[in-house]
């Protein structure tokens, strides 16, 4: 949509958002304030990482299954914004789930609503990682690795928030806007990472073209 401003030049203003599903109620679950994701995931993630002392796993394995949980995420965090949120199908249906997945942020990146995982996304992921880790380490450790795993997903969708809505005013802040700002503008195809560049070292996808 276009508005005259003054005589003699136009303007176009681009809407902050849009509108996704015809029906009302699954429209309203695809947005989420930015807090959501803290309020229901922190009471989750601390019950079970007190529950895995609780089972006997010390401190010190505890923390160094917390800090594996957090490697862990880093990866997953590259994986399913690489691969998964980025494939684009030929078919109808599979370029609609791509907008609905991670095509809408690049249409709207200054959508507030829809910045951070809505927990109709977050609860069924986080189940299957879950039994994916408990088939992996068993019933005892996965709990202190899921929490590591977890507090890593609420680093990234507090980061991804921060990097699209504040000033970021550290050494560190600045650059990590800068990184994910280039994939938005310029890289598309580099820059996977956003809450680390970790893996865009790794995969030498550093690149901004």
């Amino acid at each position: 949509m276009a508005s005259a401003t003054a005589p003699g030049r136009v303007e176009s203003s681009k809407p902050a958002t849009c509108r996704m599903f015809e029906t009302p109620l699954i429209e309203r679950f695809s947005r989420i304030h930015p807090a959501t994701p803290f309020v229901f995931w922190i009471p989750v993630y601390s019950y079970l990482a007190f529950r895995g002392y609780e089972n006997g796993v010390g401190l010190g394995a505890g923390l160094g299954l917390g800090f594996l949980g957090l490697f862990a995420w880093t990866l997953a965090e590259y994986v399913l914004h690489r691969w998964v949120f980025h494939y684009v199908g030929p078919r109808l249906w599979q370029r609609r789930v791509h907008f609905v997945l991670h095509g809408v942020h690049h249409d709207f990146p200054q959508d507030a609503d829809r910045l951070v995982f809505p927990l109709g996304a977050s609860i069924p992921l986080g189940i299957t990682f879950y039994l994916l880790f408990r088939a992996i380490v068993g019933p005892v450790l996965v709990d202190p690795l899921f929490a590591g795993f977890g507090f890593g997903y609420l680093v990234y969708d507090g980061t991804h928030y921060a990097i699209h809505h504040f000033r970021m005013s550290s050494r560190w802040g600045k650059w990590i806007k800068r990184h994910h700002m280039i994939h938005h503008h310029t890289g598309q195809h580099a820059r996977w990472g956003v809450s680390s560049p970790l893996w865009d070292y790794v995969f030498r996808t550093m690149k901004s073209s």
